[in-house]
């Protein structure tokens, strides 16, 4: 190595010592300083919690301290300084009023046993927006006995829809049937639970990735998307719903099933009542 470069390197080590040299005073003024401030923050939590405050969790005591001492303080150093100052409150446990209950084998022998619900997307190009089609359709004689279709589909109108399905299906006396879902926010929601549970239905919820517990649901939404929705470019709300609404019509009184006899579902229902032996149309699921 020549001289000059000898030169070049004892310079360049010796102003990165003397860098070093430079920055420490200055933070170690600034450890002390955020210690500092840290043990204020840590006497304000705690004066805090012996006030009303006392009934806060961590971000609404740093949103008290950055009102009442303009210091602004996020939420995980506020998270940190709690848990070390033991002050951090439990997170709630929640407890769910309407736990899952999973499907079980069963014969299904006739109709208004067992009901399937699930939901599906429409799509209205005019728009360029989506809507939802809610469907509920009988596993043993395969009629849709109610549909919903909106801009939105929420809990209550899930909740509503099975209202209607029930006081166009159930006569006084016969006994309710089991509902099956997936388990979408519209049926785990309190609301449709609640409902449920105050007519004494038994609603069971299929296991996460598990559609083919759900197969006659997802079956027709299948033949809706194919015969429908694939083929027809919807201008407006108006024209998807009254499109639909015709091939429900189709599907319930002139659609025939292979399953079914080749019978439309809603002459189904109807012809196999006056079986004398309908064991040969038992489902098992």
């Amino acid at each position: 190595m020549t001289a000059k470069k000898e030169r070049m390197l004892h310079h360049l080590n010796a102003l990165q010592e003397a860098n070093v040299a430079v920055q420490c005073p200055d933070t170690l003024i600034r450890m002390r300083a955020n210690a500092y401030a840290t043990k204020g923050i840590n006497q304000w939590l705690l004066e805090l919690i012996e006030g009303e405050e006392y009934v806060y969790g961590y971000k609404l005591l740093a949103k008290c301290i950055q009102d009442k001492y303009n210091v602004k303080l996020n939420k995980k150093k506020s998270y940190r300084l709690c848990d070390e100052l033991g002050i951090l409150q439990k997170p709630r446990q929640r407890v769910q009023s309407h736990p899952r209950r999973l499907p079980r084998n069963r014969i299904v022998t006739g109709s208004n046993q067992l009901w399937q619900m699930d939901i599906k997307y429409g799509y209205v190009s005019g728009l360029e927006r989506f809507f939802y089609v809610l469907s509920i359709i009988d596993v043993f004689d395969r009629v849709v006995v109610k549909q919903y279709r909106g801009p939105a589909c929420e809990a209550k109108h899930a909740a509503q829809t099975l209202c209607y399905a029930l006081q166009n299906r159930i006569t006084t006396g016969e006994e309710m049937p089991t509902i099956r879902t997936d388990n979408g926010p519209q049926f785990t929601s309190k609301l449709f639970g609640d409902m449920c549970e105050s007519l004494d239905i038994i609603h069971e919820r299929i296991p996460p990735r598990t559609p083919n517990m759900n197969a006659y649901i997802e079956s027709f939404h299948s033949l809706m998307e194919r015969d429908l929705f694939r083929i027809r470019d919807f201008r407006t709300f108006e024209e998807a719903y009254e499109s639909l609404d015709q091939y429900m019509d189709f599907y319930n009184n002139r659609k025939m099933h292979g399953s079914l006899k080749s019978k439309p579902p809603a002459v189904f229902s109807v012809w196999v009542k006056t079986l004398e032996d309908s064991s040969a149309f038992h489902r098992a699921m």
